[in-house]
């Protein structure tokens, strides 16, 4: 793989593990920091304090669990706002998502309770709850 294929971002974070590592030289280290330092200077990949790979799912879900979590605080729950409104995402998480991820979610809620009517380990009383839903919802 040549270096033009390395993602940046791993790049530097192997770096900056080289730096912090006890058992690498200080040559070793200085020339990690000197890579570094070119790194950043040039704005190849990004730093911790920056946005992070936005096209990575897993960051995004990260940003939004923050949103939803009571320990986290305000100031941090400002900074996931400001992060998923980067990606463009802010506005249609709070509106509880695209109407195409509402209709999804609401079509494996109803399979769900389907589901359940034809389960013989759902008790009785489950199977009634789960026809008033559906009735609710003119799917049954």
């Amino acid at each position: 793989m040549s270096s033009a294929d390395k993602n940046p971002n791993n790049v530097m974070g192997g770096l900056k593990a080289t730096i912090n590592n006890p058992k690498v030289s200080d040559e070793a280290k200085d020339s990690a920091r000197e890579r570094l330092n070119d790194m950043v200077n040039s704005g190849a990949g990004t730093t911790t304090e920056t946005t992070p790979d936005l096209n990575d799912n897993h960051v995004i879900g990260g940003y939004k669990a923050t949103l939803n979590n009571d320990r986290v605080s305000e100031e941090a729950k400002a900074h996931a706002r400001e992060i998923l409104d980067a990606a463009g995402v802010l506005e249609e998480f709070e509106e509880g998502g695209s109407q195409e991820q509402r209709d999804e979610h609401e079509n494996r809620v109803l399979g769900g309770y389907k589901a359940a009517l034809n389960n013989p380990n759902v008790s009785e009383a489950a199977k009634e709850h789960a026809r008033e839903f559906l009735r609710e919802r003119n799917a049954l």
